[in-house]
């Protein structure tokens, strides 16, 4: 392990340390691993052999910084190359855990972390070669850190090509089945009417925000609505939480509709093994050809942005006029939703109100016939 620092160490005698303080150095290492490898697979929850590369990785690094750091304190005589291999090692350590954090927030390329350490790995290699006191450029270590750089660097585009290339409602489903729904702080940037959006919580980026679920569940109980119609079913959060209310009510139904056949089969488990699926009517189609009969106390749009103003324009009718739309996403970051909304207004057809959530939800009634 320790062949990515000697080469800019060349002169010191790793095996002159006394057994006791190598025992030492083994012992901070291992232990540094362990931990790093222990916590990575807690809040990766996968299966999948790339992700233990990825956790192996981020344990090494670690491994690395704690060790060089072990073996400097234990003799003094250690060259000063050790203090910035140190260095290099820990931030290396700590980007390679960021890495890994974000992977634990949304979906990322699995294999990803791992390639990047063979990439620092490699470098390093390379550079120490190159910069060290020899200066060998045509070394086999210098050649070799060059190409297994290069090498990694081609495996990890392929890696996120590929990644991209999958939809992201299929991705998130995928994680959501592998570790279930974790609670944790909200990403989403800020904007100028939420400036702290750290102070809400949210189980994924696609779903409505803990504290926004919590608010339709109190919203329906408050309503007492007959009909509840919500498009864009993604993993059927805000679906439960409307049910509940529904349930609480004792009467009441909710319509929900979900174009993808993946995740609408995804949602419908959830439904069947939630106790609730006797209030809700979930369908597998387009919001935009789903036909409703009757009269909407509530309408929930949370489906693609760009087709949210249809799907308010064509429910309008059907809407009691005492009853709510809501339209998530329409934070000032995210113009296409809120723009719709205010449009709607000013062409006459609803009251907006603007509700300061960190990815913004309107609140929003018919104008005709509320006298």
């Amino acid at each position: 392990m320790y062949t990515l620092l000697l080469p800019m160490a060349s002169d010191f005698n790793l095996w002159a340390i006394s057994p006791s303080r190598m025992a030492l150095v083994a012992a901070v290492s291992i232990l540094a691993a362990a931990i790093v490898a222990y916590c990575e697979m807690r809040r990766r929850a996968r299966n999948q052999a790339a992700d233990y590369m990825d956790a192996l990785a981020s344990a090494v690094a670690f491994a690395l910084a704690a060790g060089i750091f072990a073996v400097w304190a234990a003799d003094s005589s250690a060259p000063r190359g050790m203090v910035w291999g140190f260095l290099l090692w820990s931030g290396g350590a700590a980007y390679l855990w960021h890495l890994g954090t974000r992977a634990s927030r949304q979906p990322k390329p699995s294999g990803e972390v791992a390639c990047t350490f063979l990439i620092l790995a490699s470098l390093s290699i390379f550079l120490f070669a190159v910069l060290g006191p020899r200066h060998a450029w045509t070394s086999a270590a210098t050649v070799a850190g060059g190409v297994c750089a290069f090498a990694a660097w081609i495996v990890l585009r392929g890696i996120k090509h590929r990644f991209r290339r999958q939809k992201k409602e299929h991705l998130l489903i995928a994680q959501i089945s592998a570790r279930g729904d974790v609670l944790q702080e909200e990403y989403h940037r800020a904007t100028p009417e939420c400036p702290h959006p750290e102070r809400w919580h949210m189980y994924d980026s696609l779903s409505a925000e803990v504290e926004v679920l919590d608010f339709l569940r109190a919203l329906v109980i408050a309503l007492k609505p007959e009909l509840v119609v919500e498009t864009g079913t993604f993993s059927g959060l805000s679906t439960l939480r409307m049910a509940e209310g529904l349930q609480a009510n004792g009467f009441g139904r909710i319509l929900t509709c979900e174009l993808d056949k993946e995740t609408y089969d995804a949602a419908r488990r959830r439904f069947e093994a939630s106790g609730l699926g006797s209030w809700i009517e979930a369908r597998n189609e387009s919001s935009l050809e789903m036909r409703v009969d009757g009269r909407i106390d509530l309408l929930f749009c949370d489906s693609e942005g760009p087709l949210r103003e249809q799907e308010v324009r064509r429910f309008l009718p059907q809407m009691n006029p005492h009853g709510l739309i809501l339209i998530h996403d329409a934070s000032s970051s995210q113009k296409t939703v809120r723009q719709a909304a205010l449009r709607l207004e000013n062409e006459g057809l609803v009251s907006v109100l603007l509700v300061p959530t960190p990815r913004g939800l309107v609140m929003a009634q018919k104008r005709e016939g509320r006298g």
